[in-house]
Order: structure tokens, then sequence, then C-alpha cells
């Protein structure tokens, strides 16, 4: 048993999950009270801490040479900075009622329950595996941890043959689909949808599936997966839908993920529709003073439709760490939300998107007029002006910005940035035609690719209106 909560002279924090907003929690927390005012416990049960999950398709397909190029900041360096760190070790069950935590020492199997005066759950989110025969099978991966990441490299390492198929084509799917062929495999990509990146709209990622194809990549669209068949040793040995089987020495799971909330429902604390945990604007579990959640495992609110989504993403894990750290730490910080802005790739093709599609749009009850451009990222006359295309939303009535997407070569995604500052401070597209963007030929035409797509959006919107 560890020491009760009355028989100590300073608070105790207990931090649930070793990564992006978990640590950040701790640290900010940390840097506003020393070791005398608070102490902080945190627990991982994985074997890093700290470290861009993002980045884990570029270190599989050989673009980041190292595991450990991706660890911001090790278990030791957390340590000197007075954070007692346990790793391989896993909480099994929040006593909320108590203010106490059970963990389990995954090498020892020892157990104990540590108090708290202050909660963080930070726990992540876990890919999703569909019930499927033949889904638990050796050689069968998920991608969200550099365990996973190291555990499918290990594959990669002891498998004779040279076939992949990836299952999903969300931005994970995608992108190990381009790690597998740059490790010389043979790739193909089972994906439910009508087009890859789901995130977008069909005819634009019908570019994506345009350029992954041109990469080698064997598309297979509107496919639902049955099962996965395996060998007389047990591994994998193919994927099959209802149509077709292919062939597969290594499987890649590319669905997506959910919260890893299975502890805080058992404790009954508040999820969302999509499983995740409620906060407040401070990141506090809604209904529970001295808990606060971020990271994967919660909901946040969506700034342009108002209802709230499951993102996960380091940019927002950090954010939610930081801000609760500060609440933790005796100061104040919010986080208000987000407008679902994110960027990849596939070989040199960027995509990038912000704000609504066109579903999401038609799904908070919204009307809004469409429109698409073609333009370049330099000035036409200038080497290297490579086309891009963009999308834009605007509401049917108002002329407010609802979302953007880009594809295009070089220089084409980070634009999504200067959309995604119109959707927070809720512009208009006409409003957009009037920023005062920067300009030189080898950055941008004279009218920058945002602001003809936001011109022929205004046209669209007065059309309508008029």
């Amino acid at each position: 048993m560890s020491m009760s909560r009355a028989s100590r002279s300073q608070e105790r924090l207990v931090v649930v999950g070793g990564d992006a907003a978990g640590m950040s929690a701790a640290s900010q927390a940390r840097r506003l009270k020393g070791p005398d005012e608070l102490e902080i416990v945190a627990f991982e049960r994985g074997h890093f801490t700290s470290y861009s999950a993002c980045g884990i398709p570029y270190w599989v397909g050989g673009d980041v040479e190292d595991r450990d190029q991706l660890i911001a900041r090790s278990p030791e360096e957390h340590r000197a900075r007075g954070i007692d760190l346990r790793m391989r070790t896993e909480v099994t069950e929040l006593d909320v009622a108590g203010g106490r935590v059970r963990s389990r020492d995954l090498e020892s199997g020892a157990e104990a329950w540590t108090s708290y005066d202050k909660l963080v759950l930070a726990t992540g989110a876990h890919p999703m595996r569909p019930s499927l025969p033949g889904i638990d099978a050796p050689g069968v991966h998920g991608v969200q941890t550099l365990d996973d990441g190291q555990a499918l490299l290990d594959t990669l390492v002891r498998t004779a043959g040279r076939r992949a198929v990836v299952i999903g084509a969300g931005y994970i799917g995608v992108e190990m689909a381009e790690a597998l062929i740059n490790r010389g495999y043979e790739v193909t990509v089972v994906n439910r949808g009508q087009e890859p990146m789901s995130t977008l709209d069909p005819d634009m990622g019908r570019l994506v599936h345009e350029a992954m194809e041109g990469l080698g990549i064997t598309m297979v669209n509107d496919a639902e997966v049955t099962k996965i068949l395996t060998g007389e040793d047990g591994r994998v040995r193919a994927v099959a839908t209802e149509d077709a089987e292919y062939p597969a020495d290594v499987v890649v799971l590319g669905i997506g993920v959910r919260p890893e909330t299975a502890l805080a429902e058992a404790a009954g604390l508040p999820l969302g529709d999509h499983r995740g945990l409620l906060t407040d604007l401070a990141m506090r579990v809604r209904g529970h003073e001295n808990i606060w959640a971020g990271g994967d495992c919660v909901e946040v609110l969506d700034l342009v439709s108002g209802r709230e989504r499951h993102i996960a993403l380091g940019t927002h894990a950090n954010k939610h760490g930081q801000v609760i750290g500060a609440n933790v730490g005796g100061g104040y910080a919010t986080f208000p939300g987000v407008v679902g802005t994110a960027v990849s790739k596939v070989c040199d093709l960027e995509i990038a998107r912000t704000g609504l599609r066109e579903k999401d749009a038609r799904r908070a009850g919204l009307r809004f007029e469409t429109v698409t451009i073609e333009s370049t990222s330099r000035a036409g006359y200038y080497p290297g002006a490579d086309p891009m295309k963009v999308k834009m939303l605007a509401e049917r009535r108002t002329g407010r910005l609802l979302g953007v997407q880009i594809v295009g070569r070089e220089g084409a995604a980070k634009r999504v940035d200067i959309a995604a500052v119109a959707l927070t401070a809720c512009m208009t597209v006409e409003q957009m035609t009037a920023l005062d963007l920067g300009y030189a030929p080898p950055f941008s035409p004279v009218w920058d690719p945002i602001l003809v797509a936001a011109r022929k959006a205004v046209i669209a919107v007065r059309a309508r209106t008029a």
C-alpha cells in the first residue's frame, strides 16, 4: 500500500500515460511547482516516453534512420526533472471515490495501489482491430506506438516474402503503404471507402488514389475485408474480401484508432459519442474536480460544426498537456477546440485539409456552396511551379468559410494553415480575399491559390443569395 493522502505534506499528481499529453502535463506542472510542493508519479506501460507516433511510418520506411530520433525526452531525462516515472507499469484500475489507482509491473507482475490528489488520464488510443477470423495471427500489425513500430520492423526483417496488404486508406494506411513500398514490398491497399483518405471528399481523394497507383501501390476500393487467411504455420498468408483474396506475408491495419478509455469507462467517467472522455475547457473531466484528461483519449470541440469530435493528433495532445499542466500547477489555461487541420503526403504529392467536408457540413445541418480551383505553387513562369487543386466550402447565406482541402506538389500542403486561421477567426470568404499574404514569384502567384478559391467562393455565395 502507498502512503495515504492524509499522511503526506505535499500534493501528489498521478499521470496515467507517458507520451505527449501525459508527460507534457507532468513537465509543465513541474515547472510551476517544485518537488516539495508537488510529487509527480507517472505510469507508462510501454518501453518509451515522449515520442513522435506521427514519425513511425517514416522510420519504418527508412526516411528516419534510427528509432531514437523520434524520442523527444527519455525516461531518464524526465526523472532528472523530478518526475517519478515508472516504465513497463500498467494502470489496471481507477478508484475515483478513494482517490487511488492500481498498477501492475509488467515485468514482475507485482501490483500496488497509489493514492493521488490530482489525476491526469493520458491513455491515448489503440488501433482498431475488426472482429475478423485470423485478425490476431502472427504477421498482422497495428501501428500506434513505438513498440508497435518495432514489432512491425522485426516482422519485416524475419519475413522471407515481399507481399504486404494494408487494410484501410486513412492517414496511417496511406503512409504505411508508402513506407512498405520504400522497403521493397509489393503493396495492396484494401479500402472500404470510395477513395483513399476519407478525411477528404471523394473528388479530392481520387487525386491521392492516382498518386498511390503511380508509386506502384495496388488500390482496391469499395471492398470489405471478411477474414485473414493463415497458412499451416499459423502465420498470415492472405487477406480475403467477398470477391477476392490478396496474398500477404505481412498485414498492416490502417483502419484508424479508437480512444483508449476502458479504464475510464469502468470507473464511471463520462464518455462521448466517439467513446472519448469529455472535458471542460480547462481539460478537466466533466463532473470531477481533480481529474484531467488529454491527448488521443478525449473528445474535443469542433469550432466549425459545434460538435464533439475525436481527432488523434500529436499537436492537440501536446497542447492538452500544456493546458493541464498549467491548471494542475496552480495557473490557468484553456483549450478552446479545433478546426480539424491535418496534412500528409504520398511521395511528393502533398495532402491537406481543415474544417468540414461536404458530408460533415450536411450532417451539421449547414447549407453551403462548394468551389474548386486549379492553380500553381509559384508564379507560372518561375521554375518548379507545380499544379495544385484547392476545394473550398462556404456557408450559403453568410459566406462563412467552412472548410478547405488542398492536393498538390511542393508548397501546397502548408497553405492550409491560412484557412485554419481563417476558420478559427470565423472569417467569411469575402474577408479572406483581402488577406495580406506574402508574395514573391518563388513562393506564390500574385493571387495565392487560397485567395483565388476564396474569390470564386464569394461569387458562388452571391449568386445564390441574389
